[in-house]
């Protein structure tokens, strides 16, 4: 589906819920929904602890699935074939783009130890009335395109190698855990996981695998469906990658009181051996393209890990590993230890 950053020309330049988001300017229907579905703070918080253990409740097995407040409960659901949308991706940035976030210009959470987890929320969005997504020239213009066309990403680094690579030299693994609004069908999310195999070389890629032509092969995995959500309402939504080693990786996007999960063998990759990056944001829905938010948005992003440690992990800069974008820049990063080791940033226009 999604674009990739490859490479960077200049070493210098690489490493260089609901209640809680505010919005400047509420449409009416907003407002109106406000009105009419008040929520006490007990009841918020108890949404807020449904939708953390929902996340952490292993699905039963491979497959999509949803769960509704209160139950933690996860009801097996069809699964949709998401067929990749993948674009050319430029070998090369140019030095003096624009530095807004995304396509390698990003902050990325860094462990010392292996990751399972990974939880991306906006804590607070303010000022955000509207979101397109456009083209980028430099990746040919593609992606999905229009109003409210964004995506949200999960994604590791791309510089570790597994027994996935089969032993070619120069490959290594790369996985995302997408959530993509109208990215099969208009009016309808697709939650689900891609995987690369970066430079595995040759013409041929594993059985299940299409090749972008340029030596790296990749697939998605089955997509659960959800509700196509607003860019306005970033601040009710959250999104989880699990990994387990031997066991199911698996995507879980929360919106509200509903869950929608899709789970995978972590074997395509194996990324539970070696996930000791983590990127998250908003960004353009597929192609190299760009989400542009309206002039005074401001987006916090919170990128928090399951790993083991209650050590403050590395907010590191220009490390994203995505080639979508938004029109957003960055500001500075902070970095948090405890039981979920966390970085926080904003981004705004």
């Amino acid at each position: 589906m999604l674009a990739r950053l490859k490479l960077v020309l200049a070493s210098s330049f690489v490493a260089a819920t609901c209640v809680t988001a505010a919005y400047a300017a509420p449409s009416a229907d907003a407002t109106a929904q406000a009105s009419t579905q008040y929520v006490s703070p007990m009841e918020a918080q108890a949404h807020e602890n449904w939708r953390h253990d929902i996340a952490r409740t292993p699905t039963p097995s491979e497959g999509c699935f949803q769960a509704n407040y209160p139950s933690t409960v996860w009801h097996q659901t069809a699964c949709k074939e998401a067929i990749p949308r993948v674009a050319p991706v430029p070998r090369w940035r140019k030095l003096g783009a624009a530095q807004n976030a995304g396509n390698g210009n990003d902050y990325t959470l860094q462990s010392s130890s292996l990751i399972t987890q990974t939880v991306g929320t906006f804590p607070v969005v303010t000022g955000v009335t509207s979101e397109t997504g456009v083209g980028v020239a430099s990746y040919g213009g593609g992606g999905i395109l229009g109003a409210n066309e964004y995506s949200l990403q999960i994604n590791s680094s791309f510089d570790s190698t597994t027994s996935a690579c089969k032993g070619h030299s120069g490959c290594t693994v790369w996985q995302q855990f997408v959530y993509a609004p109208d990215y099969s069908v208009q009016g309808e999310a697709a939650v689900f996981m891609q995987y690369w195999l970066i430079g595995y070389g040759g013409t041929r890629c594993p059985s299940g695998f299409g090749s972008d032509g340029a030596g790296d092969c990749y697939k998605n995995s089955a997509a659960a469906t959800a509700p196509d959500v607003p860019a306005t309402q970033l601040g009710n939504v959250k999104l989880t990658g699990t990994v387990s080693s031997g066991g199911n990786d698996t995507v879980v996007f929360t919106n509200g009181t509903t869950a929608y999960s899709s789970s995978g063998k972590d074997s395509v990759l194996y990324l539970a051996q070696v996930w000791n990056v983590s990127e998250f944001n908003v960004v353009g829905n597929a192609g190299g393209s760009e989400a542009q938010f309206n002039s005074g948005s401001s987006i916090t992003v919170n990128v928090a890990v399951n790993n083991g440690s209650t050590a403050a992990p590395s907010c590191v800069a220009n490390s994203g590993s995505t080639g979508e974008s938004n029109n957003l820049n960055l500001g500075s990063c902070t970095a948090s230890g405890g039981s979920t080791p966390s970085i926080r940033f904003t981004e705004s226009n």
